[in-house]
């Protein structure tokens, strides 16, 4: 298993990885599960409607006593990058991921996985990077003006030291980007790696902890990426900071 996603083959010049088909697998997922809960939705809930109840209301209670009124706006997106990647996790689990190949005269002798989870590919990860960077920029300069957003890079109040705090969060924003991808990315990817080499050498029984550990892990990361995206767009919005 290389790092980079192995390419199946191209549509109109646009390459389609092993990984782009399974970020719309677990589109595909999202989409039946929505559908699902919301035909299930009762006054007298069951077990999946309260399992989900439960999910959105500690996600929606967590971001209010952190951030206040402003989990109107940030809540959404925090749940958002929970659940889209908690379940791009979940569904590598599934059979058929790594042991699927797909192999043509242009490939290697042994093909390459037809499905590769998507948070292991540095892409991915770098994009949901990228939209929770930019959208917590975004927020702080509707929620706290122009002239407050840019204060916080660029004064010259106290100079130089305000203005070497300014050069610092300017870095501290750029390294936002490489700690949510690459955290995300090590952890799936080596997860990935683990899960191959067991069931290369053992196909039943001995794989099983490692699944277990790997659901953990799944559930670990999707929870990190999205609590310090709230606590980023808490600081950020915070025109006390």
């Amino acid at each position: 298993m290389q790092i980079s996603p192995e390419i199946l083959f191209s549509i109109a010049g646009f390459p389609v990885t092993n990984t782009v088909i399974a970020t719309v697998i677990t589109d595909i997922v999202i989409i039946v599960l929505v559908f699902m809960v919301s035909k299930t939705v009762a006054l007298k809930p069951g077990g999946t409607q309260n399992a989900v109840e439960a999910v959105i209301d500690y996600f929606r209670e967590t971001t209010e006593e952190i951030a206040g009124e402003r989990a109107s706006f940030i809540y959404p997106w925090v749940l958002s990058f929970f659940l889209f990647i908690l379940i791009s996790n979940l569904v590598a689990q599934f059979p058929g991921f790594e042991s699927i190949r797909f192999q043509t005269a242009a490939l290697e002798h042994h093909g390459v996985p037809f499905l590769r989870a998507a948070t292991s590919d540095l892409n991915f990860t770098l994009a949901l990077a990228v939209i929770s960077v930019v959208v917590t920029h975004y927020f702080s300069i509707k929620h706290t003006g122009i002239k407050a957003y840019f204060r916080r890079f660029i004064t010259f109040r106290m100079f130089p030291i305000f203005l070497f705090v300014g050069i610092l969060e300017f870095v501290n924003e750029i390294t936002k980007l490489i700690s949510f991808s690459f955290r995300l990315f090590g952890n799936i990817f080596a997860g990935e790696r683990v899960m191959s080499t067991m069931y290369g050498l053992f196909s039943f029984g001995l794989p099983l902890p490692f699944i277990v550990l790997e659901i953990m892990v799944a559930l670990i990361q999707a929870i990190v990426f999205a609590m310090l995206t709230m606590a980023f767009m808490h600081i950020m919005t915070d025109k006390s900071h």
